[in-house]
Parts: structure tokens; sequence; C-alpha cells
């Protein structure tokens, strides 16, 4: 009796710890499809997409709130700059266009 209360142990906490992997990476996915469905109707393309998708996918969760999707915006259009290299008035230009999302 006391082996099968064992073996019961073992397979409720084996199904626990399976349950619980499935649930993150279920997350995860989601996350992925949140941010690829914000990115695909936001039209962008290219390197303002991976930049997007970086952010988005290592922000606490998709952005849904005006505040975070400001954020994630700003965060996206100085990766670009700094990846052009861009300074000075040239940065200036391109931050109020890219924020704009002209």
């Amino acid at each position: 009796m006391m082996k099968t209360v064992r073996i019961a142990a073992l397979l409720a906490t084996l199904l626990f710890a399976a349950t619980a992997s499935y649930a993150a990476e279920t997350a995860q996915q989601q996350k992925m499809k949140d941010c690829n469905a914000e990115a695909t109707q936001k039209g962008m393309k290219g390197p303002d997409r991976q930049s997007f998708m970086k952010t988005c996918l290592s922000a606490g969760g998709a952005p849904q709130a005006h505040a975070n999707s400001q954020q994630m915006k700003m965060k996206s259009c100085n990766s670009e700059a700094a990846s052009k290299k861009l300074s000075g008035d040239a940065r200036k230009q391109f931050m109020s266009s890219c924020l704009k999302g002209s």
C-alpha cells in the first residue's frame, strides 16, 4: 500500500511539473503572437520590425497600455537611430519622424 502511495505522489509531481512547463511555454508563445500581430498591424518591416520584436518580447508583456507602447516606440527609434549612427540635427529629425510614425 505504501508503494502505491509513493507511485501516486511521484506521478502527481510529474504531472504538475509538466503542466507548469506547458503553461510557461504557452505564455511565451502567446506573447510572441501578440507582439507579431502588433508589428504587423503597425506595418513594420525589416530592422524596424526586428527592433520592435526584440523590445516587445523582452518587456514584461505585450504592449497594451499607451504609455508602454510609447516607451517601446522610443526604444525602437533609439535603437534604429543608433544603428544608423545618427547624431545632432539628423538624429533629432529622425527621432521626431520615427516617433510620429511617419
